[in-house]
């Protein structure tokens, strides 16, 4: 798998975060809609990659940094096709990777309470994150979890 700096103007990644934003509709209400459609992940704060097997996207992962020691997971989404391949797991591993690299001390993620987040839940906890309270501008909501993990 090849993960590279996206620039956002691919019609497959368009496609991929459309599909993302609609399962985040059907799943989640409004006010606890926190995924990023492409204007959103075209911030300055933003850096968005995009996973490619054979020319064809199997997913996409984005970090934005809320300071210089702080980092948190946007967008990490796995193409339908592709589901139960671990692709997941390998993004997530570059992200920490990532994260690293770029002196982060702590790398953040929101993510869904209901039950079709748990698979997501799952792999981040097996990834070492922890749940804890909100952070940067989030507050507290019955359909938002908060993990963290310390670099």
């Amino acid at each position: 798998m090849e993960i590279k700096i996206d620039d956002l103007t691919r019609p497959e990644v368009a496609e991929l975060l459309n599909q993302h934003i609609q399962s985040m509709k059907a799943h989640s209400p409004p006010e606890s809609k926190h995924a990023l459609d492409l204007n959103g992940l075209r911030k300055p704060d933003i850096t968005f990659w995009s996973a490619w097997e054979a020319g064809e996207l199997v997913g996409c992962v984005a970090i934005l940094e809320l300071d210089r020691k702080h980092g948190e997971i946007k967008s990490m989404k796995t193409h339908p096709d592709h589901l139960r391949k671990g692709i997941a797991k390998q993004l997530l591993q570059f992200v920490i990777k990532e994260a690293r690299a770029r002196g982060y001390s702590r790398l953040s993620l929101e993510t869904g309470a209901m039950e079709i987040f748990q698979p997501a839940r799952k792999l981040y906890e097996n990834s070492g994150f922890e749940y804890c309270e909100p952070f940067s501008d989030y507050k507290k909501d019955p359909n938002s979890v908060f993990m963290r993990r310390e670099l």
